[in-house]
């Protein structure tokens, strides 16, 4: 299985679709943004292709090369986006979720009227400028994992779960909100949200993901008072962003009209529903890179995992576990036939937070695009399925590295109902026991999500 993200770059490009002048040209290169620029020849060559695949009713979607990934994709018939990767083991599911995420957070601080009605190329270079932080940061190698799965990244409050919202958290910011005289609000740490309000977690796709990620792309400041559009509710229609720091890397968010001014959140309404939360509120602060409440008992063969509620479009995602490496139960249980095993043989370095994030990654990809398929479509479509297709795989597992001890991975993802369990295990943890392991921790899971 292929390392996404080690040692590539990644070029992206945007172009106005019906002239093919470039918007903007925007690198990567081993997750940090870079400034090396494609030459305008290859800009216009992978434009050109694309455009005579058009004129002949073709569509180009993706191609590739003996190092490098491309994809194409067009939106409203008005802007063009074309994606370059030659990071190792890229697939075209992960680039084309990246330019489904790109265009929405372009919509979203631009604004889509602005993006579909060009009338001046340099104006809109210029607007377009306000979303290279985002789009760069969407590019690079975060923590977060929502731009692939389209999920909004979560932590569980060390309170109570994301599932059963009556904690004094929640409490206090429902009345924070109603004071403030908006429905939309959430607590959001280094870019995963803790608590929302009802309304926050109605949002549709792909605000709910990237409005808590474009609060995490940005610098510390004490509070905000940000215009943006909703590219699933109001792609038109500009709202306020408000952010406001309540402790380091832990903000309140709240999404309104134009009221209230941001000098409305004086200090003693902050003082009268915050002050007595300030413990709950710096335990939150550790849950970041963790995910899971402190004490969580998780089996200590467990190197990383992501948790998908695919109805809720939320989901848990961690390589810092946070169980307890005394309290593991040893791996067991039995593993049946039906799934798939898959064998390679791999020398891996050492397991850093980086390494674990681009192996689940990559796994996710792998068992989305191959062994489960995303959200059923049309019903027709679902039936055709069926007949051609009578059994559907509910667990995978693969194995990589060497047989020797201490080395190599053991990966395992299982399906059951709405959510997606995926494990990285340590290369101790038996082969055979990997079923019963994933099955006991997605039960431990599943009153948290």
């Amino acid at each position: 299985m292929g390392e996404e993200g080690t040692e590539g770059t990644v070029h992206l490009l945007c172009l106005a679709a019906s002239s093919g002048v470039p918007l903007f040209c925007r690198s990567s290169r081993g997750g940090a943004p870079a400034r090396q620029q494609l030459p305008f020849s290859v800009i216009g060559s992978l434009n050109g292709v694309h455009m005579f695949g058009q004129n002949l009713e073709v569509q180009l979607s993706s191609a590739r090369t003996e190092d490098t990934t491309v994809v194409w994709k067009s939106f409203h018939d008005s802007i063009t986006l074309i994606v370059l990767s030659s990071e190792a083991g890229t697939s075209e599911l992960r680039l084309e979720r990246l330019l489904q995420m790109v265009f929405g957070a372009m919509v979203l601080l631009v604004g889509l009227e602005e993006l579909t009605n060009i009338s001046n190329i340099e104006r809109l270079k210029k607007e377009l400028r306000a979303s290279y932080g985002l789009i760069d940061s969407l590019l690079g190698d975060s923590e977060l994992i929502g731009d692939l799965t389209h999920c909004v990244d979560c932590v569980v409050p060390p309170e109570g779960s994301l599932l059963q919202p009556l904690s004094r958290t929640q409490e206090a910011l429902s009345g924070f909100a109603e004071a403030a005289g908006t429905n939309f609000a959430s607590l959001v740490v280094s870019g995963r949200v803790v608590v929302a309000t009802e309304s926050w977690w109605r949002l549709g796709t792909p605000e709910a993901v990237l409005l808590p990620w474009l609060v995490g792309s940005l610098p510390p400041q004490a509070a905000r008072d940000y215009p943006v559009y909703l590219p699933h509710g109001s792609p038109t229609v500009p709202h306020r962003l408000l952010t406001l720091t309540l402790l380091p890397s832990l903000e309140l968010c709240l999404v309104c009209g134009p009221r209230p001014p941001l000098s409305q959140l004086d200090p003693q309404l902050l003082e009268r529903w915050w002050q007595p939360m300030l413990d709950p509120l710096r335990a939150c602060l550790p849950l970041g890179p963790r995910a899971l409440p402190a004490g969580f008992p998780l089996h200590t063969d467990i190197l990383g995992l992501l948790l998908l509620h695919l109805e809720l479009k939320r989901c848990l995602f961690t390589v810092e576990p946070s169980g307890d490496k005394g309290d593991g139960e040893p791996a067991g249980g039995s593993w049946a036939p039906e799934g798939l095993s898959v064998t390679i043989f791999l020398s891996l370095p050492d397991p850093s937070p980086e390494h674990r994030r681009c192996v689940l990654r990559s796994f996710y990809t792998l068992v989305t695009a191959v062994h489960f398929p995303p959200e059923p479509g049309h019903q027709e479509d679902k039936a055709e399925d069926a007949a051609q297709q009578p059994q559907v795989p509910k667990a995978c597992y693969l194995v990589s590295g060497t047989e020797e001890p201490g080395t190599g991975w053991r990966l395992v993802a299982l399906q059951s109902g709405p959510r997606q369990l995926l494990l990285l295990l340590s290369a101790q943890s038996p082969i055979h026991g990997l079923r019963g392991l994933a099955t006991r921790t997605l039960h431990a899971l599943t009153p948290l999500l």
